[in-house]
């Protein structure tokens, strides 16, 4: 979808205005609108500082609309970011057609990025099905660095604030991560009619041919022959059998690394014979939030031009009651040859990435990493705030935490030692799928994940347990928030 165009000024024109001020206890010299701020302040009883907790607005005597806000440099990017979001909510409530972003300071380029970054996501429109839809998306955007127009003693460098100009290039990487995050969301929200694994799959196929990737289906005649048993038990509870893995395929020819990106791509999940009741089976449309977060990472490094191979696998089904459908107690064999004891339906999710993760190792990446609305367990652990990830080394887990903070993304770390597999030991097959107990699930499906994990594969599981947060989360003020691409993209510049 488009996004908003840019351009670096030197003075606001838009009637909806965004400032961002360093910390201070006073007002800078080069605040805009300093007279007006200081009316707000008085009559709201408020500390200058305050801003830095709570963003205002009020309309300037020309009639404009002005917020501000305070950015303190000593505080995480998370925390940055929701300061940014709140502020912009209050111009962008109002729906303008052009926003003027003003920073300065020694945060002048950071705060820019943020803001931009910020108006992008939240000011694109994203489908809905309305029988009028009045809503306007925002269509310009202005950026001035206040702080360039005051000479500055000590010569700062490039883009990184005091009177330095703002360094255009970095919003062309802010852009293609945008363009991500926003294609994650659309297809995350879309209705389960409009996104049927068929109606999914011709739109990745159209997708990959206008991003010239490579592309390969493997349909259920295919799985079947490849004796893929896992996810075929899952899909062949459904009418048509529309399923199938699909591989995309992006080669940089400066490419030092490979990486590969899995994503679950369940488009709707009953809960197959262990049928969810209602209040569970809601919003369960957006199952296949993986999968559109390994595909919006894959947008973004293509339009970055990411100097990295990316191979992507989705593993698109549904989970389905039927006669056919895979039942309790079923003994199914996967791609690697082990056999599984199915214990609950509803676990269908480790069930289609067995298999998917045994095809993306057997490419021997150098980095792979699923991403999956699996367990509802990770939820009850950590909230709707953060998601947990897995490693295969504690390494790879710190700094998959690390990357976390920097993008705003917060990510937790969890075990998943040897012992814990004891519960998934079954009398007549080599594994149980759960248990049903669903203690620990989330550190119980890892385990049952990395049996499907070939060749000493570096690889990272996301638990998305964040994928939706009511009233927004970070930089996004919508409630499904496209989590993972942000921090996918810095992971790819970690390998």
């Amino acid at each position: 979808m488009p996004l908003a165009q840019l351009a670096i000024t030197d003075t606001l024109t838009a009637s909806h205005q965004l400032i961002l001020l360093p910390k201070s206890k006073t007002l800078p010299q080069d605040c805009a609108h300093s007279e007006l701020l200081a009316s707000v302040l008085k009559r709201r009883d408020m500390k200058f500082e305050e801003l830095a907790k709570s963003p205002v607005a009020a309309n300037a005597a020309d009639g404009s609309l002005v917020a501000w806000a305070m950015l303190d440099g000593k505080k995480d990017t998370f925390a940055l970011q929701v300061v940014v979001r709140k502020a912009l909510q209050l111009l962008l409530e109002e729906q303008p057609k052009m926003l003027g972003i003003a920073v300065s300071g020694d945060l002048a380029q950071r705060a820019a990025e943020l803001a931009v970054y910020g108006a992008w996501v939240n000011g694109a429109l994203l489908p809905v099905r309305k029988k009028k839809d009045e809503r306007k998306p925002l269509k310009k955007i202005e950026v001035v660095n206040l702080s360039a127009r005051i000479p500055s003693p000590q010569p700062s460098p490039r883009g990184r604030g005091g009177s330095a100009a703002l360094d255009k290039k970095a919003f062309d990487a802010l852009r293609a991560q945008a363009a991500g995050n926003l294609l994650c969301r659309e297809l995350t929200i879309l209705p389960p009619n409009e996104l049927t694994p068929g109606l999914y799959r011709e739109r990745v196929r159209m997708l990959a041919a206008e991003q010239g990737w490579a592309h390969e289906e493997f349909d259920m005649k295919a799985l079947r022959k490849l004796s893929a048993g896992a996810f075929v038990a899952v899909a062949q509870g459904s009418e048509p059998e529309d399923a199938a893995i699909v591989h995309l395929s992006y080669r940089h020819p400066k490419a030092k690394c490979s990486l590969a990106l899995v994503g679950k791509g369940i488009c709707f999940d009953t809960g197959g014979h262990n049928l969810k009741p209602s209040r569970y089976m809601h919003n369960m449309h957006e199952d296949m939030n993986g999968s559109a977060v390994a595909l919006g990472i894959l947008l973004a490094a293509s339009e970055q031009k990411l100097a990295v191979n990316l191979d992507c696998w989705l593993a698109i089904a549904q989970n389905h009651i039927s006669p056919k459908a895979y039942k309790q107690n079923d003994i199914v064999k996967a791609l690697n040859g082990t056999t599984i004891e199915i214990i609950h339906t509803d676990a269908e999710g480790r069930m289609v990435l067995a298999d998917t993760l045994t095809l993306a190792s057997r490419a021997k990446p150098n980095l792979m990493i699923d991403f999956a609305t699996l367990t509802g367990s990770m939820a009850t652990a950590l909230g709707a705030r953060y998601s947990g990830v897995f490693a295969t080394s504690d390494e790879l887990a710190q700094r998959a935490v690390r990357v976390g903070k920097e993008a705003g993304e917060r990510l937790c770390a969890f075990p998943q030692d040897e012992d814990y597999e004891t519960e998934l030991e079954s009398k007549i097959a080599d594994i149980k799928q759960c248990t049903l107990a669903g203690e620990a699930d989330h550190i119980l499906a890892t385990r049952f994940l990395k049996r499907f994990v070939e060749h000493d594969t570096p690889w990272l599981h996301v638990d998305l347990s964040a994928s939706r947060c009511e009233g927004g989360l970070g930089a996004v003020a919508a409630d499904v928030n496209g989590f993972g691409v942000a921090w996918g993209l810095k992971m790819l510049g970690e390998v």
